[in-house]
């Protein structure tokens, strides 16, 4: 049985984060594993004909605190810390998955395609890639239970190991 002690969620404080961050609460508490909710704040940049430049950091951080600390499991035995810090996202959320030894990263995708992938780039491909753990990507929202006790037939995600 895989051993999961350590539950990263990183989060945009999107409605598919937000899925993904139910998921998270659900593993933590199922596993009584400790859960971290990552919020990584992204340096403004502005790309020209001679490269890229990295503006200073002009964003105020309270509200995202705050935000941040909204982020609460409905069962109050799960563990939680919350963590906000700046870089590029998928950096940030490998360094911080290495740093904790996280057993399983937990995170939303806006399951982009074509164009848009091409300009934003997917932050969810480049961890799954890169992951030193399990990641469960989560695209749509979680499959409800019926009355009958069936759950919907939409897939709320996919599971992806690292090779190796």
């Amino acid at each position: 049985m895989l051993a999961i002690r350590t539950v990263l969620h990183p989060t945009d404080f999107s409605e598919h984060s937000d899925f993904a961050f139910r998921l998270a609460c659900s593993l933590a508490r199922d596993y009584d594993a400790r859960l971290i909710v990552l919020h990584v704040i992204e340096p403004p940049m502005v790309v020209g004909g001679e490269g890229v430049l990295i503006l200073p950091s002009a964003v105020d951080l309270k509200p995202l605190r705050e935000q941040l600390q909204q982020l609460r499991p409905q069962d109050p035995k799960v563990l939680v810390e919350h963590r906000l810090v700046e870089g590029t996202a998928a950096t940030e959320i490998l360094r911080l998955a290495e740093e904790t030894k996280c057993d399983v990263i937990v995170l939303g995708t806006h399951g982009r395609t074509g164009f848009g992938r091409l300009l934003m780039g997917s932050v969810a491909e480049q961890v799954v890639r890169r992951a030193p753990c399990p990641v469960v990507t989560v695209k749509t929202p979680l499959p409800e239970t019926s009355s009958s006790g069936e759950s919907a037939p939409e897939s709320a995600g996919s599971f992806h190991f690292p090779k190796g």
